[in-house]
């Protein structure tokens, strides 16, 4: 099959990789109608995460057929249209009975490697190498989908496929962080990152109840489909004093809850923090959009990390978290407990999606369609790949 391979740094081709196939009872055999881009993937092609091989098929929010299902899949059959949640997890383990779906302790294949990155193993991902599980990614006509009844879910009619991708990682992401910041009826939300988690995030936040949603970025096709899109008030962060103007719109205290949807800076981005002007901060992870969250939240407020950071940070500063006793937290997706609603919300036209399906390519110009999601060129929100 005609899959989209990792080269080495920077460099990505589409070429013949083995079929997958069954390995487990609980397997199933996926073929991929749509596959989306994501941040995520953005270390692994500049070469910035471990154990990467030459070869390695990328991706992780997909959409698909289902061709082939295991002895033991009890909730799908071929020709069902499905939804695969982008993390990998066996619904069984004490994390997975906890709703804690990205903790899993078995899905990762290679836990020792996870445990030594992190602490202790976590769950898996597709389309990442071993420490996150080494799973074959969905930029593929076809994907392996292990423990299907629990991270595969049944598309309802007549819902478009450009919809229901987000399903599987951006749309559970952005509604998580609402949940994980305890987003209320009344409450003042700040989201830094405009790109598809942030615009789902002030989405949530909406349906959650907010007052007043503001989304924080620099691109203006991104703060205005934010607008459109999510019913969010917009800053663009080179223009504005970000923290007064949060402070001015929060009744001087700052937003309840800031939400960080950014990830780690590129080389190159812009001087934005006390830290980064009076030290060398060299080529470590800057968390530049979390340190700016933090300083901006209210005292007693919640502060929600949502963008991929891979290891350690510089400067991060736990002198305001504790001063100001703030509530802090950070997570990948447990997306096997949003999915089915998020679905019944996409159906419904509560939460719509397809806008961020902003350029739409076959599978064989995928070289060319991350490069366009890489630089945010002519627009580009997400790539989404039809093999």
């Amino acid at each position: 099959m005609r899959a989209l391979c990792w080269e080495g740094a920077g460099a990505l081709a589409v070429r013949e990789v083995p079929d997958p196939e069954l390995r487990n009872a609980a397997d199933m055999i996926v073929r991929v109608r749509r596959s989306a881009t994501c941040g995520a993937d953005l270390p692994l092609l500049a070469g910035r995460t471990p154990f990467l091989a030459a070869g390695d098929v990328l991706g992780h929010e997909f959409l698909g057929e289902v061709v082939e299902v295991g002895p033991e899949v009890r909730e799908h059959r071929p020709g069902d249209r499905v939804v695969v949640c982008a993390a990998v997890s066996c619904g069984s383990c004490w994390y997975c009975r906890q709703g804690l779906y990205a903790s899993c302790d078995n899905g990762s294949t290679m836990p020792a490697r996870a445990e030594a990155a992190w602490g202790q193993p976590t769950g898996g991902c597709y389309g990442h190498p071993s420490a996150l599980g080494g799973f074959a990614g969905s930029h593929a006509e076809y994907a392996r989908v292990p423990y299907a009844d629990v991270g595969a879910f049944t598309v309802p009619e007549p819902l478009d496929d450009h919809r229901a991708v987000f399903a599987s990682d951006a749309a559970p992401t952005g509604w998580m962080g609402a949940e994980l910041g305890g987003v209320r009826p009344g409450d003042v939300v700040a989201v830094w990152g405009a790109g598809a988690v942030g615009q789902l995030t002030a989405q949530a936040a909406r349906l959650r109840g907010a007052a007043r949603v503001i989304v924080i970025d620099r691109h203006p096709e991104r703060l205005l489909m934010a607008e459109l899109h999510a019913g969010a008030e917009t800053l663009h962060f080179e223009r504005t004093d970000v923290p007064a103007e949060l402070r001015e719109r929060s009744g001087g205290r700052g937003p309840d809850v800031c939400v960080e949807a950014v990830g780690t800076e590129p080389d190159g981005a812009a001087t934005r923090s006390l830290a980064d002007r009076l030290g060398d901060v060299g080529r470590a992870e800057r968390p530049l959009a979390v340190r700016e969250a933090v300083h901006s939240c209210r005292k007693g407020g919640t502060v929600v990390v949502l963008g991929t950071f891979s290891g350690f940070v510089d400067t991060f500063p736990l002198g305001s978290v504790m001063q100001k006793g703030l509530t802090l937290h950070g997570a990948r997706q447990h997306g096997q407990r949003y999915i089915p609603m998020l679905l019944r919300l996409m159906a419904r036209d509560q939460l719509t999606t397809e806008h961020l399906a902003t350029h739409r390519l076959p599978l064989e110009q995928g070289p060319a369609g991350y490069e366009l999601f890489r630089d945010r060129a002519d627009g580009c929100v997400r790539t989404v790949f039809a093999p």
